[in-house]
């Protein structure tokens, strides 16, 4: 005869609940990540293909905090979404300005350890960069870091599938006005609304640097608003498109 104990009962419940949420979430990450592997391979998202009209809006960021100060309260008066790719070096030295987005429900992704090109660096090496830029951007507040921009944009084949073995999906760009070249508010403007797409993936920066960037952003996001757009994180563009579409350059 089992004789079984209340408490006991509710433990194991408990357990066996905890595990199946785990499961879970493992699962729909794993489907999640799966979906930007082809038969050749995996791939980098440049551009997401779907019947909506919706954009991400992603910027770079390795140094500074004048800019970004700026443009995290633009977004936030337009009620913009936005992703912002952060080196691991930034996020361990401004935890203060990673909790603001993460309270304005930005998307905080990677953009490696520091801006040093992966085309450098052996498979080994690019790996450590990828954990060590996860463990600081983690460590900064970031529950979980799953899309990366390699430093420079740069990329090939080799570092996609490195990315991919670290559970991380390489993530570029279908529109770059290159306004770190700093072409001028004007130049900048006219590069992204007149090439804006559904589910076209907008590259800017918001390092110091920038500046141009900011005087050009509220522009950008009322002209783009009034063709009919919404702005969404990397994220929600993958997941609400209906098909997935992985171009590597």
């Amino acid at each position: 005869m089992w004789v079984w104990n209340g408490r006991k009962i509710k433990n194991i419940t408990l357990i066996i609940l905890a595990s199946f949420f785990a499961a879970l979430i493992a699962y729909v990450q794993n489907e999640e990540m799966a979906v930007f592997n082809t038969s050749e391979g995996p791939r980098a998202l440049s551009k997401v293909n779907t019947n909506q009209k919706q954009a991400a809006l992603t910027f770079d960021l390795a140094w500074g905090d004048t800019r970004i100060k700026q443009i995290i309260n633009i977004l936030k008066s337009e009620g913009i979404k936005a992703t912002f790719f952060v080196t691991g070096e930034w996020a361990n030295v401004h935890p203060d300005l990673i909790n603001e987005m993460k309270e304005a429900r930005f998307e905080i992704e990677s953009y490696g350890m520091k801006v040093r090109a992966y085309t450098a660096m052996e498979p080994a090496e690019i790996r450590k960069d990828i954990g060590q830029a996860n463990l600081f951007i983690k460590k900064a507040g970031v529950d979980h870091v799953k899309f990366l921009r390699p430093p420079e944009g740069e990329v090939n084949q080799q570092i996609i599938e490195t990315a991919s073995r670290a559970n991380m999906q390489v993530v570029l760009w279908s529109i770059d006005p290159h306004d770190d070249q700093k072409p001028g508010k004007k130049q900048i403007i006219k590069d992204v609304v007149s090439h804006i797409d559904k589910g076209a993936i907008i590259r800017l920066h918001a390092s110091d640097s920038a500046g141009d960037t900011v005087l050009a952003l509220p522009e950008i996001i009322r002209t783009i608003k009034n063709k009919g757009y919404s702005f969404v994180t990397i994220s929600d563009l993958v997941n609400n498109a209906e098909s997935k579409n992985k171009i590597v350059q």
